[in-house]
């Protein structure tokens, strides 16, 4: 929230090579929101984020119960149909 910049620490590698790592970030300039107002907006953002990524979602997570039951009635009376039909070659 508000303007920040990098705060950096130079570290030397084995070959002597200098690499500079974000240890954290220093406040430029405050925002305009209060941390509290920030996290909420932030959360609305990413929520409607999730959402537009896959609007479906919950009526594709229902439909799928139902096709997992039905797989399993499928398999349960299928497996009933080859016990019968194989019944005489065993």
């Amino acid at each position: 929230q508000g303007m920040q910049k990098p705060v950096y620490t130079v570290h030397k590698d084995a070959e002597g090579h200098e690499n500079k790592t974000i240890e954290g970030f220093e406040l430029v300039q405050p925002g305009s929101m209060s941390p509290p107002e920030y996290k909420e907006a932030i959360t609305d953002l990413v929520n409607f984020l999730a959402y537009v990524g896959e609007p479906i979602q919950l009526e594709r997570q229902q439909i799928g119960i139902w096709v997992v039951l039905f797989l399993v009635l499928a398999f349960v009376v299928f497996y009933l149909l080859k016990k019968e039909y194989w019944k005489d070659v065993h």
